[in-house]
């Protein structure tokens, strides 16, 4: 949106509010806020379109020139596999990585998403995750013979989740909707960057309320737990986030002498990790 800018001697700053962009962002996050603190039901939804409508006279928003379009052709993606391609060693790299980011960022969201959902045990694990994860790999495959880029879970549903999203329903109703934007691409298109960025915003306040149930009083696990958080919006990848946590975990109790209250798997994953950033 605007709002934070590159900057080469402090790497980020403020954006300049004068320019439009970030004025109808900031415009939008105050709606938004508003009408989500207030308790109006579909607020973020219905903030996106008042900001959207706000960036018409402002310049920004692009009124579309009809509201269907044809959807594009599958053809040229659709099956174009090339699986013995895949099984070269020099790939092995490339397939590793897609497969660290996609599974890494889907266990890290649906963390995040349960927390806010109540399917968190006493224990900390995810109910169900098992089949959630099974669901994310069915799509993962599907994306892949439909030739789309890697499929993945969103942090956005945190948003769905705020408005009272528990069920699998809720999943049904906007499967169909994306099924329906396919042919109404130019509304969709229509909404700005600076209309969608404040609802992400939104989202972050709901995940950030979780960092409450982190006892920052136990520097074991309040150290890995501050780098994981950190460093997910600072490399721009839950998944990174996640393997610093799991490498700087491991090691501190591995050092500190508590080594044996770590299971072997976090070790076995540290030391991927710790191979995956070096080479």
């Amino acid at each position: 949106a605007g709002i934070v800018v590159a900057n080469e001697a402090t790497y980020l700053d403020l954006g300049n509010f004068a320019e439009p962009g970030p004025l109808l962002a900031t415009i939008g996050l105050i709606i938004m806020a508003i009408l989500v603190a207030r308790g109006i039901k579909g607020g973020i939804l219905l903030g996106i379109i008042i900001t959207t409508i706000i960036g018409v006279p402002m310049g920004i928003t692009k009124l579309p020139a009809s509201l269907i379009s044809v959807p594009p052709s599958l053809a040229p993606t659709m099956f174009k596999l090339d699986i013995m391609g895949v099984l070269k060693f020099s790939m092995f790299p490339i397939v590793f990585s897609l497969f660290f980011t996609d599974m890494f960022d889907s266990i890290g969201t649906f963390v995040g998403v349960a927390s806010r959902t109540g399917m968190i045990d006493a224990e900390g694990n995810l109910k169900r995750g098992n089949k959630a994860l099974f669901v994310d790999f069915i799509g993962t495959v599907l994306g892949s013979l439909m030739g789309t880029s890697t499929i993945t879970t969103y942090v956005e549903s945190t948003a769905g989740v705020s408005e009272g999203g528990r069920t699998g329903l809720t999943s049904v109703v906007v499967a169909i909707l994306f099924a329906a934007s396919v042919i109404f691409s130019p509304i969709a298109l229509a909404v700005p960057g600076e209309a969608v960025a404040p609802a992400l915003i939104l989202v972050g306040v709901f995940m950030a309320s979780s960092l409450n149930k982190i006892d920052f009083s136990d520097f074991y696990e309040a150290f890995p737990a501050f780098l994981t958080a950190i460093m997910m919006p600072l490399t721009f990848s839950i998944s990174f986030g996640l393997a610093i946590g799991f490498v700087a975990y491991a090691a501190l109790m591995l050092l500190a002498g508590r080594g044996k209250e770590v299971h072997w798997i976090m070790y076995g994953l540290a030391v991927i990790f710790v191979l995956y950033f070096a080479f």
